[in-house]
């Protein structure tokens, strides 16, 4: 029901956008949220979007510099610039029934449907 793509293998300082094509699902009653995993990391939240409530969240690690949108249908996409070494990792986007808070948006668990992920490499 979510697939991501717009992964791929940057140099440092370049952008990408990748896209979480949703199905069977509303964005109107979904929440997504994107999350990261480096090798041998744990799982980040980096961003959240409920676009029937409008709210917006971001990680520090990426605020200013990534930006979640969607077409309010079925595409939700996170605009990544100016990106560095850091962010090489798998990404994936995920739906949450519930509206969630800044206290909870991070949460995995709160989740309840996940992608399979895309592979985000920078390097020089």
């Amino acid at each position: 029901q979510l697939v991501e793509s717009g992964g791929a293998f940057v140099e440092p300082g370049k952008f990408l956008r990748l896209t979480c094509q949703t199905s069977g699902l509303s964005l109107g009653d979904y929440a997504i949220g994107w999350f990261r995993q480096a090798q041998g990391k744990e799982r980040e939240a980096i961003a959240y979007t409920s676009t029937s409530v409008g709210t917006i969240f971001y990680s520090d690690s990426v605020k200013g510099r990534f930006t979640i949108s969607s077409d309010s249908y079925s595409q939700v996409y996170l605009q990544m610039n100016d990106l560095q070494v850091g962010d090489t990792a798998t990404y994936f986007c995920a739906a949450s029934r519930r509206y969630l808070k800044s206290a909870s948006w991070a949460r995995g668990e709160l989740y309840n449907y996940w992608g399979r992920g895309t592979q985000v490499t920078v390097s020089s």
